[in-house]
């Protein structure tokens, strides 16, 4: 079992990660909770809620079960959380286990950040995406305009990652969370980046997928340790989110996955980063990584002036001006504002791009 801390200005917390530790909870949390609420999606119920409640015998131990998928990030969902917390009697020396994908550990999160005014909640992410959503404490829902605009920085009590759940995760969520994976490769590590773009996603085996979330885990608690509250280096992780963010508002949330958005935007970063920075960057090899690993790159017609809106509604933009997070080579980050007129050539000439390759 791997235990990586990671340090926040409210409090320092564990990440585990191992095999089979849905079936060690009652070694790995410590704390005695008056009541425990699991909030989890439909999927992830039937295949694991089970176990969780194993560990807990002498507890009360309640079930909070949402519908998979995006659309269930919104106030909605969000009301019915406070509501079922007040309804099975959580205090607030309770504890909420988001058991699940990157939308439980959000909706979860952003619920325990609010309830009663904070209550401590575990994140057990269920899927390679959420190895980056699970850690560093950012808990929200969407709204209709924008994704995540509505939350909180929140650190969790404790992460508790069991890859063996991971085992029966889909080829379309396999490649949303290697997009992530990708992403800290490049702002962090040169040398992690090549050797993912030489996986083949079909054929992972269990050392090299926990190897890559270990690096990937390490990249994102470091960052997170330097700037927990997004005012400089944490910028950073937003690589390929400004447009990604806008292509699934844009296309409706749950019609392409967050991580294959990501892949798009992860593409157009570097596209524009070379035309600004005149640098050969490794656009191509991840092109052809990404269409090797039959990620979706043709994003059909747009409305320009629509995804322009939506990226403007991204939480680095200032003054209605987009501020994209740029690399001048793996490893050197930067952040650099564009005009709206900029951004539609941009959009453009990728679109041309994507088709010529």
């Amino acid at each position: 079992m791997e235990d990586i801390l990671v340090k926040t200005s409210t409090h320092d917390y564990p990440i585990f990660i191992g095999d089979m530790l849905r079936f060690q909870l009652h070694q790995l949390i410590q704390k005695d909770y008056t009541a425990i609420l699991i909030v989890s999606d439909k999927k992830v119920a039937e295949l694991y809620v089970g176990d969780i409640v194993s560990n807990f015998p002498e507890r009360k131990v309640y079930q909070s079960i949402i519908p998979v998928g995006e659309q269930s990030k919104s106030i909605d969902f969000f009301y019915q959380l406070h509501s079922d917390a007040i309804k099975f009697g959580l205090d607030r020396a309770s504890l909420i286990i988001a058991l699940g994908g990157g939308v439980v550990g959000d909706l979860a999160g952003f619920a325990a950040a609010t309830y009663m005014r904070g209550i401590d909640y575990i994140q057990m992410p269920t899927t390679i995406l959420a190895h980056d959503s699970s850690v560093g404490g950012k808990v929200a829902i969407n709204h209709q305009f924008g994704k995540n605009l509505i939350g909180s920085f929140y650190p969790p009590a404790a992460v508790i990652y069991d890859t063996q759940t991971l085992r029966t995760l889909s080829e379309e969520e396999i490649r949303s969370g290697y997009a992530e994976l990708v992403k800290e490769a490049l702002i962090a590590d040169e040398t992690f980046c090549n050797r993912l773009l030489k996986t083949n996603l079909t054929n992972l085996s269990s050392d090299q997928l926990t190897n890559h979330l270990t690096n990937g885990i390490k990249i994102k608690a470091s960052i997170v340790g330097m700037d927990e509250k997004e005012k400089g280096i944490r910028k950073h992780l937003n690589l390929g989110h400004t447009l990604g963010h806008a292509l699934e508002a844009e296309k409706g949330y749950g019609e392409i996955t967050h991580g294959e958005a990501v892949a798009i935007g992860l593409l157009f970063s570097l596209h524009v980063s070379e035309s600004l920075f005149s640098r050969r960057l490794p656009y191509l090899p991840l092109f052809h990584w990404l269409k090797h690993n039959n990620y979706p790159l043709n994003i059909g017609e747009l409305d320009e002036e629509s995804v322009i809106n939506r990226m403007k509604t991204d939480k680095k933009t200032l003054n209605e001006r987009i501020q994209m997070v740029l690399l001048k080579q793996p490893g050197e980050i930067i952040v650099q504002e564009l005009s709206d007129h900029d951004i539609q050539m941009y959009i453009q000439s990728f679109r041309r791009r994507l088709v010529k390759e």
